[in-house]
């Protein structure tokens, strides 16, 4: 009898049960031979199981190419319906959002285990048959990333038609609730979203259908999915996805890439298809051949982890700094900003009579509704009022603030009444002389603090005394208070009627941040309070569950910059009240904001060609650059990303507080080196990617902010290469486009000395352009600092030249490096050679 089981159990190994293995330190996968063929029996990571492995493979297949028709029901889980025949830009593209390829229903779906297995040099291969193709796949345990496995899958066409290879299913969710999903750019949550439109529209939560995402609009190419304290990430390999600018013109909207968290059976795993069904290259003859080439990342670990290893390691982001360089310093745009700002012909700055008062501001021929090209607008109070401040500029301080300043005092509702304190409209439109909003006939309580409480705050740091502007913000303030309601949260809008209006959508937006304003400036504690319950109801219902809203109205608000806000207002917050909650949401909200950033595809030197002009890659990459908003209906998908990195600074000072390497790293690709997209003359950046350098273009108000943010940029490097030894008090974020915030106002400490910021123009010449400096005066009046910033990665020498009106009878010059210790190298003269470190900081210190 045991003769005969023994020859029993021969003869069924190799056939039913024969098992296949890979294991390394960190993850064990094997795989079992089933009547189905070949099923992924175990797979561990760390030690810890994941509950239910699968290892089932798809093919999707269409004999015809799939049709485009969009099936709007989808979108009547939402509130209402999603009306969008007022939203001239999000039409057409949410349409294609629900195109049966975007929806995961067309083509047929073959689902398959491979029926045989070999091993060799470490490596499995699997092959499966059926009447459609063949597949071969390789799968092999990284050496280098051991919680890594790196897969191919080369798919042979037996039928004429479209075809599509999906990363195989390595397990899924036990109870099909994941803790935690995401794909970079369009949403991360950790809640289950049933309302499409939530989902899938604004990000707001993971969706509940296995909708297939294009890679033009995904920051990083990773859809990953967290349980049980395991993430598992599937990673194409670089190169897969669309290059946005492949040659000599814009590729951006090719689609060669679908990322999902969800399977065709409605499981949740991560998952990748390539290529897209019915796009470039997936249309087969019999006999020929497609390869996908992708990892899996398994790790005991947060979704962070892996979503930064993806980002070091496979698209090896950090290299990116080692081929930028520059041909202007971001202190020569500063500078050249200064005269371009000042000039009414280039920046376009018009004046006009209202209400009695001269009124000023920038034309602006971008979008807005009841526009007969008449629109005008300002930007950044904060930069306008720092600038002039420490330029000494006597056309901004005499011509530019007072006109500007009127513009905002006309500009908020004094009548009593419903929206007495509110802002009537970003936009004067002079034609009818009246304000009006972007897209509508709206007020927001956002607006409210944006145009009401930060401009005016951000003024009043400089005119403390100003009576008339305190009894505005008090206005505005309590008006807030007023709209509030009792939970802490805020409507989105309300209409001419006073009803609220865009209610199918939560006011996920840092609103609270006026009242903090407020406080700060009027010190009265109900503000103070309101903000607190603000804050705690947007950690609740939006921090924690990684969803936000945007402010930009054309889109109707889907995700943008106010996410980053949100960092910089929670960090205002904590500097206020040292409630640690609030400095844990700002690092939350953060990591979020990182995936606002493109890091793919890799770039390279590769030559290239934009209009006629010679390009290398790395000079037109999107990589290092944030989104206006992303997500499936942001201006991401057709534009690509912008210029306008508001967030640099505030990155510089989240990775002094978390030492996080991802931060420093974003905040220097977003401003450095960027040379290809500044109109050279003016030397102001273009908005949008996809117009390369064409200048401020339609939007000449830009200018202001791109002041403000490298101003703000280099300030906090200073502040951070100095260990803090150098530092200047903040004012209050920008309106709208992100969290930079203003300086030069009061005094700040450089070296323990008491100083101010100090830039006059020609105060120095540095020859070298990867060399930035600010300066600094004394509040005596005696000491002058000029501060090097070497803004690249290798060692730097420049030569400077000061002016000699600057150095008028000195007592003593000295070079000092980042602590202030003093170098030995002599000074004298008025030029003078210093050599900086990669990334250091060299300070010369004048005294008179």
């Amino acid at each position: 009898m045991r003769n005969c089981l023994l020859l029993l159990s021969l003869f069924i190994t190799p056939t039913l049960f024969a098992q296949q293995r890979l294991q390394n330190n960190r993850l064990l996968l094997e795989w079992k031979q089933t009547s189905q063929g070949y099923q992924l029996q175990h797979i561990a990571a760390g030690g810890q199981q994941l509950p239910q492995s699968s290892g089932e493979y798809l093919v999707l297949y269409a004999a015809d190419k799939p049709d485009s028709v969009p099936d709007m029901r989808l979108a009547d889980t939402h509130p209402g319906g999603f009306p969008l025949k007022d939203y001239i830009y999000l039409i057409k593209n949410w349409e294609r959002n629900l195109s049966p390829v975007a929806m995961n229903t067309a083509g047929k779906a073959i689902r398959f285990f491979p029926s045989q297995a070999t091993k060799a040099n470490g490596s499995l291969e699997f092959r499966a048959n059926n009447a459609e193709c063949s597949i071969t796949s390789s799968w092999k345990l990284d050496n280098k990333n051991e919680n890594d496995i790196l897969v191919s899958i080369t798919l042979t066409a037996k039928q004429a038609g479209y075809y599509s290879i999906a990363s195989p299913t390595l397990a899924t969710v036990a109870n099909n609730k994941p803790d935690f999903a995401m794909v970079p750019g369009y949403f991360q949550s950790n809640t289950i979203e049933p309302d499409l439109v939530l989902a899938y529209a604004y990000g707001q939560g993971i969706p509940n259908k296995p909708v297939v995402f294009r890679e033009r609009a995904a920051s990083t190419l990773s859809p990953l999915v967290s349980s049980k304290g395991i993430t598992m990430a599937v990673i194409p390999d670089p190169g897969t996805g669309r290059d946005p600018w492949e040659k000599d013109v814009n590729t951006h909207s090719q689609w060669k890439l679908g990322l999902s968290v969800m399977n065709r059976a409605g499981q949740y795993t991560p998952v990748a298809y390539h290529p897209v069904l019915g796009q470039e290259g997936s249309y087969m003859r019999a006999g020929e051949q497609r390869t996908f080439a992708f990892r899996y990342t398994v790790q005991p670990a947060d979704w962070y982890t892996v979503y930064k290893h993806a980002i070091n390691d496979v698209y090896r982001f950090p290299d990116f700094l080692k081929l930028k360089s520059t041909r202007t310093s971001l202190t020569g745009r500063i500078m050249a900003m200064l005269h371009y700002l000042g000039n009414d012909s280039t920046s376009m700055w018009h004046t006009f009579n209202y209400k009695g008062l001269e009124i000023g501001a920038q034309q602006y021929m971008g979008g807005v509704v009841g526009s007969a090209g008449d629109a005008m607008k300002n930007s950044d109070y904060g930069a306008m009022w720092m600038l002039a401040n420490i330029s000494k500029d006597t056309t901004l301080l005499k011509h530019r603030l007072p006109q500007a300043l009127n513009f905002k005092l006309v500009q908020q509702q004094e009548e009593p009444g419903f929206f007495q304190g509110a802002a009537v409209g970003q936009y004067y439109l002079w034609k009818r002389q009246q304000f009006t909003e972007e897209w509508g006939h709206y007020v927001e309580p956002i607006a409210l603090t944006y145009y009401t409480m930060l401009d005016i705050g951000n003024i009043l740091l400089f005119e403390p005394n100003n009576k008339q502007l305190q009894q505005r913000l008090r206005l505005g303030a309590d008006k807030l208070l007023e709209w509030q309601h009792s939970d802490g949260h805020w409507e989105v809008a309300y209409n001419d009627d006073t009803k609220p209006t865009f209610t199918d959508i939560p006011d996920l937006r840092p609103t609270f941040y006026g009242l903090l304003v407020a406080y700060r400036l009027l010190k009265d504690p109900k503000y103070l309070a309101a903000a607190r319950k603000g804050a705690d109801w947007q950690i609740k219902n939006g921090v924690d569950k990684g969803a936000y809203l945007g402010v930009c109205g054309d889109t109707r608000f889907v995700a943008d910059f106010a996410t980053a806000q949100t960092v910089q207002a929670m960090l205002d917050m904590y500097d206020l009240t040292k409630d640690k909650r609030y400095q844990n949401a700002a690092v939350s909200a953060a990591k979020v904001y990182t995936a606002s950033i493109y890091t793919h595809p890799i770039p390279s030197t590769a030559q290239k060609t934009v209009k006629g002009t010679p390009r290398q890659d790395w000079e037109i990459t999107q990589v290092g650059l944030s989104f206006e908003h992303g997500g499936s209906l942001g201006s991401a998908n057709p534009h690509g990303p912008i210029m306008l990195a508001s967030h640099a600074g505030m990155f510089v000072r989240m990775f002094g507080l978390t030492h996080d390497s991802l931060f420093i790293n974003m905040a220097r690709a977003a401003v450095l080196g960027r040379d290809a997209f500044v109109d050279q003359p003016t030397q102001v950046a273009s908005y949008y990617w996809d117009v390369m350098n064409k200048g401020a273009g339609p939007y000449p108000h830009h200018a202001w902010w791109q002041v403000g943010l490298l101003t703000d940029y280099l300030v906090s490097e200073i502040t951070l290469r100095s260990n803090k030894q150098i530092s200047f008090p903040q004012g209050f974020v920008t309106p709208k486009v992100g969290p930079h915030t203003s300086y030069g106002f009061a005094p700040g400490k450089v070296l323990g000395t008491a100083a101010n910021l100090y830039m006059p123009d020609g105060l120095l010449t540095v020859e070298n352009p990867l060399v930035d400096y600010l300066g600094a005066r004394s509040t005596d009046q005696r000491t002058l600092y000029v501060m090097l910033l070497n803004s690249d990665d290798a060692t730097q020498q420049s030569e400077i030249n000061i002016s000699p009106a600057q150095l008028k009878h000195p007592k003593q010059v000295e070079l000092l490096d980042a602590n202030g210790k003093p170098e030995q190298q002599a000074l004298t003269g008025n030029s003078w050679k210093v050599t900086i470190p990669a990334y250091g900081l060299k300070i010369i210190k004048i005294r008179s």
